[in-house]
């Protein structure tokens, strides 16, 4: 069992090992990493900056289930992976990092005058400022994702992704949030929920999602909920609105617990 810059994880997240764990100075492929995706409606993925590139059967395998119309959900560095696989950039829409540049896409963005711009100028792939609390701005309001959902709440301190780039095929961007120039960022409205049609599947994207306390946020909660079963079923029953949902000016969370 290898690890790699996880080693102060396993006293805190114990799980059962026949066999102590190896530390990895750098990741390497796993030759038996064959997930049987057909078997399930939706994979979730969070293989971040770095991850060790798939046996390329593996590959194939999830190319194959999601061109068929299996679902994807795509959350926060998972778009930081995997750079040099051309179909998984497709099924993504937009990423950063792994050498990502302008021969991978355009950048991504609203101006200031609520234009989607596809900017196809030279630059990196993916920065973030610091971590922070940031307003998320509903940019399609009629989407079973968004639907019934604030056109503005806040979200709970987390890396605001911006300049992402890629392919951007068959993207619809459902939310943004404004990356300030004042956090390090780019002072353009970055795209934080996507969804792209890959095939007869669908990907759901959000580059939100850092640590646990972003994910304790009720707005991320819920439209990851109802991002999920979009990709899975193209359907969103989750129609009601919580009470404790965020507005504009107050984040909501709920407590993050595990059970060991």
């Amino acid at each position: 069992v290898f690890t790699w810059q996880g080693d102060d994880l396993i006293p805190q997240w114990p799980v059962p090992l026949k066999r102590p764990t190896q530390a990895l100075k750098e990741p390497k492929v796993d030759p038996n990493f064959a997930p049987p995706f057909a078997q399930y409606d939706v994979v979730i993925t969070n293989f971040g900056w770095r991850a060790a590139p798939w046996p390329d059967a593996t590959k194939s395998s999830l190319e194959s289930y999601v061109d068929q119309g299996g679902g994807l959900v795509v959350v926060h560095a998972a778009d930081n992976s995997f750079a040099e696989w051309p179909a998984y950039n497709q099924m993504i829409g937009l990423g950063g990092w792994g050498g990502r540049d302008e021969t991978f896409g355009p950048y991504v963005y609203y101006n200031a005058q609520d234009e989607l711009v596809r900017d196809t100028s030279e630059g990196r792939g993916g920065s973030h400022g610091r971590q922070h609390e940031y307003l998320i701005q509903t940019r399609d309001a009629d989407h079973p994702i968004t639907r019934g959902l604030p056109m503005q709440w806040l979200h709970a301190r987390d890396e605001l992704y911006d300049r992402l780039r890629g392919p951007a095929e068959k993207m619809h961007v459902l939310a943004t949030a404004f990356s300030d120039k004042e956090t390090g960022g780019t002072g353009r409205h970055e795209p934080m929920m996507m969804t792209i049609d890959y095939g007869q599947g669908r990907v759901y994207h959000t580059p939100m999602g850092h640590a646990d306390y972003s994910m304790e946020c009720v707005g991320f909660i819920l439209t990851f909920q109802r991002g999920a079963q979009w990709a899975a079923t193209g359907k969103v029953t989750l129609s009601d609105i919580p009470d404790d949902f965020p507005d504009a000016q107050t984040v909501r969370q709920r407590s993050f617990e595990t059970q060991k």
